[in-house]
This record gives C-alpha cells, sequence and structure tokens, in this order.
C-alpha cells in the first residue's frame, strides 16, 4: 500500500470512529441542552461550541499537555499500563472527538428542541415510560438531526489538520492522515502529489454537502444553524 493510499486509509477509519463515538456520547448531551432549563446549560453549551472559535492548534497544545506524561489523564492511563495518547491511533480519536463535538450536538440538539411537547404528552398518557418516549417518538423524528450530525461530523473529521498535527505528527500509517500527508507534499514541494489529495478533498466536501443538503429538502428539515 503507497503512502497516500495508507494515509486515505486511516483518515477514513479516523472519521468512522469518530462518528460513531461522538453520536453515542453526543445524543444524551444534546436531548439533555434541547430539554433541560438548568442553569449550567448555557455554560455547558458554550463549552461545547468552544471549538468552533478555538484556533485548533490551541486546542490541541493542551490536549498535548493533558494527555502527555506529566499530565493528569497521561498520568492515569500510564498507571492503567496503556502508555500515553499522543502520537498514537486512540490519542487522535480522542482529539477529533472533542475537536468535532459541536458538529455532532448542535444538529441533534436543534432536532430536540423541534420537537413539539404534544407528541411526547400523548405518548406518557398511553403508558410510554421516559426511555420509550425518548427512543420510540424523540429519536425517529429527530431523524434529520442525526443525518446532518453524521454527515458533517465525518466531513469534518476527514479535513482535520491542526489537531491532528499537534497530538498525532507525522508517523506513516499511525497518525499521517491525509490533510498531514498534503502538508508534507507541499512542505517538499511535491505539488502533483498535493494537487491530487487536496482536488480529492474538494470534490469529496462538496459531494458530501450536495448530498446533505438534497436529502434535507426531501426530509423537510435538520438544517445545521451554529
Amino acid at each position: 500500500m503507497t503512502a497516500e493510499w495508507q494515509a486515505v486509509w486511516l483518515t477514513l477509519k479516523l472519521a468512522t470512529t469518530t462518528t460513531v463515538v461522538l453520536l453515542v456520547l453526543a445524543t444524551p448531551l444534546a436531548w439533555w441542552l434541547a430539554r433541560s432549563r438548568h442553569w449550567l446549560r448555557q455554560p455547558i453549551s458554550a463549552i461545547v461550541a468552544m471549538p468552533l472559535v478555538l484556533p485548533p492548534t490551541v486546542l490541541g497544545f493542551y490536549l498535548l499537555i493533558l494527555m502527555g506524561p506529566s499530565g493528569p489523564v497521561g498520568q492515569f492511563t500510564q498507571s492503567l499500563g496503556l502508555g500515553t495518547l499522543p502520537f498514537t491511533f486512540e490519542g487522535l480519536v480522542v482529539a477529533s472527538v472533542i475537536y468535532s463535538l459541536p458538529f455532532t450536538v448542535q444538529p441533534l440538539q436543534n432536532a430536540f428542541a423541534g420537537i413539539g411537547e404534544r407528541m411526547l404528552e400523548v405518548a406518557g398518557t398511553l403508558g410510554a415510560s421516559p426511555w420509550d418516549r425518548f427512543f420510540t417518538v424523540a429519536i425517529p423524528l429527530a431523524r434529520p438531526g442525526f443525518l446532518t450530525a453524521t454527515v458533517l461530523t465525518f466531513a469534518h473529521t476527514i479535513g482535520e489538520f491542526g489537531v491532528v498535527l499537534m497530538i498525532g505528527g507525522n508517523i506513516p500509517g499511525e497518525t499521517k492522515v491525509l490533510s498531514v500527508a498534503i502538508y508534507d507534499h507541499v512542505e517538499t514541494l511535491q505539488y502533483a502529489q498535493a494537487h491530487w489529495l487536496a482536488g480529492g478533498m474538494i470534490a469529496f466536501a462538496f459531494l458530501v454537502l450536495l448530498c446533505l443538503y438534497l436529502i434535507n429538502g426531501r426530509l423537510g428539515g435538520g438544517e445545521w444553524r451554529p
């Protein structure tokens, strides 16, 4: 396998893993943010949205400190015999989950917020428990939001650069994703290879967003608004 195909495979693996992890973690968080009136709702919403405005290198730097040998997370993982997370694929997943968090939470939060209380109340009067109402009423009605969150999270992870470079470095077959491979080619003046990879990512981004808008138009909602 060539270095370019290794980078493509690793990028797809990272994007898929990150998307699955975030859908599991972000769904209950988005539900709580959409339905709760607790005073912590606004501060937590601000924390979730911070990766949208923070420079990726700032986020990557502090994650590197936290997960490094002297950081609290690094010391914890070392105590478990797992070593440290920086410059590993697992470290890339952790960084990508944090960096892409708002791209999953916000579409789901918008979708859950758009569900009227009436349907949930009717389900409750029919004997549905809160869990039943969540899984049989809220989840199906929020399907456009789940589609938007999945596509945006996957596409955003594909395009990550600053965070993955800070946490993963440039290890072929382990942490060298597509964006880092493009940077590598440009740095060594290999513009032809950089054009192929960069052009492929532009085409991918356009097709993903086009499909998202077309499907959302058919489903009648689920657009993402930061």
